[in-house]
């Protein structure tokens, strides 16, 4: 499935618009994964753990994004926006959202 943040796709002629579609993602953080963050915070660098952990949210937005895409016929996605918010009590939960538009794609 292509998967693209542009409205259209070069060199591809979209005759099927399937409407818009999204998957989500939220995430706990847990109190060691917050505790050792915080250290990193206090002495510099980048916080891997967090990385990783929001890296793994966005690829579970964007699997959701196009196991929903392809049960609605589409063999594209485009327009696609991930927006990120963090949750509940003291910010302990990180969402990742992608949306975008279903589409069938020639060529």
């Amino acid at each position: 499935m292509i998967v693209t943040t542009t409205p259209q796709i070069e060199g591809r002629r979209i005759t099927r618009y399937f409407g818009v579609v999204a998957g989500e993602a939220i995430l706990g953080a847990n109190l060691f994964k917050d505790m050792f963050a915080g250290i990193r915070d206090l002495v510099g660098g980048r916080s891997a753990t967090y990385e990783r952990e929001l890296q793994r949210a966005r690829d579970i937005a964007m699997k959701e994004l196009q196991q929903r895409a392809q049960e609605m016929g589409a063999n594209a996605v485009v327009g696609v926006d991930l927006d990120y918010e963090v949750l509940g009590q003291s910010n302990g939960m990180l969402m990742v959202s992608a949306s975008g538009t279903a589409v069938f794609v020639e060529g």
